[in-house]
Formats: C-alpha cells, sequence, structure tokens
C-alpha cells in the first residue's frame, strides 16, 4: 500500500468511526433528506451536520440534490453514495475501500424501468 492509499484509509476509518458520519450516511441512504431532516433523526445541530456532510462530500460518499420549493425557495437533499465497502487485512495493513453509486447507472435503471412498466 502506498503512503496516499493509506493516508486515504485511514481517513475513511477516522470518518466512518465518527457516529454522527455513520447516521448521517445511513440516514440519507434510505432516501434523500434535507440537513433539518438529519440534524432530526442524528440529534445534533444544524451546524455538526454541515460540517459532517462536507468532509463526507470531500471524500465522495454523499452527493447534493438541489430542488426548488413550492414557494420558492431553495432545498439541499442529501443522498449516500456508497454501493459496498470493503475492509481487509493482509500482511500486516489494513486496507479499506469504497464503492461508489454510479449516478448515470442509476439513472439509465430507473429511465429503463419506468420505460418497462409502461409498455
Amino acid at each position: 500500500m502506498t503512503t496516499g492509499e493509506h493516508s486515504q484509509s485511514a481517513a475513511l476509518l477516522e470518518l466512518f468511526a465518527d457516529d454522527y458520519s455513520r447516521e448521517i450516511l445511513l440516514a440519507a441512504d434510505e432516501t434523500p433528506r434535507t440537513a433539518k431532516e438529519l440534524s432530526r433523526r442524528c440529534d445534533a445541530s444544524l451546524a455538526t451536520i454541515y460540517r459532517r456532510i462536507s468532509t463526507l462530500q470531500e471524500h465522495g460518499l454523499i452527493r447534493v440534490h438541489s430542488t426548488i420549493g413550492s414557494g420558492g425557495e431553495h432545498k439541499q437533499r442529501f443522498e449516500t453514495t456508497i454501493e459496498t465497502l470493503h475492509v481487509a487485512i493482509s500482511d500486516g495493513e489494513l486496507e479499506l475501500s469504497v464503492e461508489t453509486r454510479d449516478e448515470l447507472a442509476d439513472n439509465f435503471t430507473t429511465l429503463w424501468k419506468n420505460f418497462r412498466e409502461n409498455i
């Protein structure tokens, strides 16, 4: 494992060790949620939620969907991008890898499903 891979694995392990980060990822995996929804769900302040979301975004583990509400207000919903998480121990080294969902593939799958249901 190279130094860069080691530091990336260490950063991800630290991220997954954080209770709030894990709760955000799990809640946002069920359905995209606003920061307020995540705050209530995780019993954390909005500032804490936004800090964790920022870190999760830096690592590509959460994506933002922006929408406009019925009153013209902008809303952001956060969704987990993690498909699978792999942890391996080999030759005295810990390796962590994350596979993320491919948004384009997800969109194509949804489009195809809708197409087949309407035939």
